[in-house]
C-alpha cells in the first residue's frame, strides 16, 4: 500500500475509553482533540467508553468514507469482565492459569474476527495494548500478570497480520497518565496522542519507541 500524505490524513479512533477518555477529563482536551492538534488534520472519534472488543465492528459501520487510518484500542473492558478471577479459589498456580487461559482464548476469537472486519476496510490499522492500570486494590503485580495474556493475543494478532503496533504499556508508564485507576488523564492522552501522530506521519522515531509497524 503507498503511503498516505499527512496532509490528506482523517484518523478514526475505535475501540474503548482509552480513546474516547472525554469523561475523565473534564476541562481539558481529550485524546481525539489532542490528536487533532498534533496533526492538524481530521480525526474522527468512533470509540465508546465502555465498548469491548465485539463492539468495534459496530463502530466500524460508522466509518467516514475518507478515512485513511484506523486506531484500535480494544481488549482493556474484555479484561475487566474477567477479573473476577482473580479471586477464584483454586488447588495450584496451574489451575489458576488455566482460568486465565480459557478467558484469553476467548479474547482471541473476538480479536481475531474484529481485525478480519478492520483490515477488510483496506485501510491501515494500529492497534494498541492494554496498558499497566493502577488497579491497586488487586494488586499491581497480580495485575501485570493477567493483563500480559490478553496483551499475548494482541501482539499474536498483530504480528500474524503485518499490523502495526502500539505498546500503550510504554507509552503511559506514569501515575500522572491516569485519570483514575484504568483511565488516561489529559498527561497520558497526550502521550497517546503524541505516538499515534508519530504513527501517522511515519516518524522513524516512533518505531524505536513504542510503535512496531
Amino acid at each position: 500500500m503507498a503511503p498516505i500524505p499527512t496532509a490528506a490524513a482523517h484518523v478514526v479512533l475505535l475501540g474503548d475509553s482509552v480513546l474516547d477518555n472525554g469523561a475523565y477529563v473534564p476541562g481539558e482536551p481529550d485524546v481525539a482533540a489532542q490528536l487533532r492538534a498534533e496533526l492538524d488534520r481530521r480525526v474522527t472519534l468512533l470509540a465508546v467508553d465502555g465498548d469491548v472488543v465485539a463492539g468495534v465492528p459496530r463502530q466500524l459501520r460508522a466509518l467516514p468514507p475518507d478515512a485513511t487510518h484506523l486506531v484500535i484500542s480494544a481488549g482493556g473492558n474484555d479484561a475487566l469482565g474477567h477479573a473476577h478471577l482473580l479471586g477464584s479459589g483454586v488447588g495450584t498456580v496451574a489451575e489458576g492459569l488455566d482460568l486465565l487461559g480459557r478467558a484469553r482464548e476467548e479474547l482471541a476469537v473476538a480479536y481475531a474476527a474484529m481485525l478480519d472486519d478492520a483490515q477488510a476496510t483496506g485501510l491501515p490499522v494500529a492497534v494498541c495494548t492494554i496498558y499497566d492500570t493502577r488497579l491497586v486494590e488487586l494488586g499491581l503485580r497480580v495485575v501485570r500478570a493477567a493483563t500480559a495474556l490478553f496483551n499475548d493475543v494482541i501482539t499474536r494478532e498483530a504480528f500474524a497480520r503485518g499490523v502495526t503496533f502500539v505498546d500503550l504499556r510504554l507509552v503511559c508508564d506514569e501515575d500522572a497518565d491516569f485519570a483514575n485507576p484504568i483511565e488516561p488523564s489529559a498527561h497520558g492522552g497526550a502521550k497517546i496522542a503524541r505516538t499515534i501522530a508519530s504513527w501517522v506521519r511515519g516518524d522513524d522515531g516512533a518505531r524505536r519507541s513504542a510503535v512496531l509497524a
